[in-house]
């Protein structure tokens, strides 16, 4: 009996040094850990790329690679200059606005003035071809107030008077902005509220954790892969958003609705002269499919 404890303890301890210690020391549940991670900061999609390689600061609620750890510079610049260079920019905030195309332009020529060169109804902007950038100011206060400098896309006309619109900002303009935008267009009452995951783990997490960390049973993953299987991490909110809060809101009058999809559209940006050749060896067009 003492013997069989005795020999049951040695074959634990054997069981256990059969993996490298970070594998032994990683957390049961990733995804419970990022969140955990994430309560005051999030990150973007490429940010255990840029933890791995960058100096990482705290800003404007977003983790973020300030600087190489490694001395890339002149990689770096030859990329930029020969070949192709990608940004990570998913931190800029994106306003979205939905309804008819006069009234959007009607109060959105408030916000922003003809004497500054480009506005929301230039020609070759408002067909959705081209992004334009211009400087925005609260209604009807221009060129005082001024609320700071963003970048716009007009989604293409499909055959019908009501259009799409996304307005980029840094994060630091996004709540200036956002109240400005809900107060012309009277959006006040709130059309969609913001499900997400929980900061912290739930409650089956921690009791699967319990029952693993009991029985003292090795880390399981019910996944086809088995251990080789990497979670996915989920997005919780965004730095300038409270996830309990609404994110979308309608104005019953005019139909038009302020929706803020701040981390669910992603933006990256490729520089240098094999950018366009990188995205068309990248993305392949979809098969468009009339009824």
């Amino acid at each position: 009996s003492e013997k069989q404890a005795e020999k049951a303890v040695h074959q634990k301890k054997e069981q256990s040094k059969t993996k490298c210690r970070k594998a032994r020391r990683r957390h049961i549940n990733l995804v419970a850990e990022f969140n955990h991670r994430q309560r005051k900061n999030i990150w973007l999609e490429t940010h255990i790329w840029h933890a791995k390689r960058f100096h990482m600061v705290k800003k404007w609620g977003y983790c973020l690679g300030n600087s190489p750890t490694e001395k890339s510079y002149r990689a770096c610049y030859r990329a930029m200059t020969k070949h192709c260079l990608l940004q990570d920019l998913s931190y800029y905030c994106c306003l979205e606005l939905k309804g008819k195309e006069n009234e959007l332009l009607k109060q959105l020529a408030r916000i922003c003035s003809i004497d500054t060169g480009l506005t929301f109804q230039e020609a070759c902007c408002l067909s959705g071809r081209y992004e334009g950038s211009l400087n925005l100011y609260r209604a009807d206060r221009y060129p005082e107030d001024m609320l700071g400098p963003v970048t716009f896309i007009w989604k293409p006309r499909d055959g019908s008077e009501n259009r799409q619109l996304w307005i980029w900002m840094h994060p630091a303009l996004k709540q200036d902005i956002l109240k400005e935008l809900k107060a012309i267009f009277q959006c006040s009452e709130p059309e969609e509220i913001c499900i997400t995951e929980p900061v912290t783990t739930s409650i089956q997490e921690e009791k699967q954790v319990e029952v693993v960390m009991s029985f003292g049973n090795k880390r399981k993953k019910e996944d086809k892969e088995g251990e080789k299987a990497v979670p996915v991490k989920k997005i919780i909110g965004d730095g300038t958003r409270d996830p309990s809060q609404p994110y979308s809101w309608i104005a019953r009058t005019t139909g038009i609705a302020v929706s803020d999809r701040s981390m669910e559209i992603l933006r990256y940006r490729l520089i240098g002269p094999s950018s366009h050749s990188v995205l068309t060896g990248t993305l392949k067009a979809a098969s468009v499919q009339t009824v």
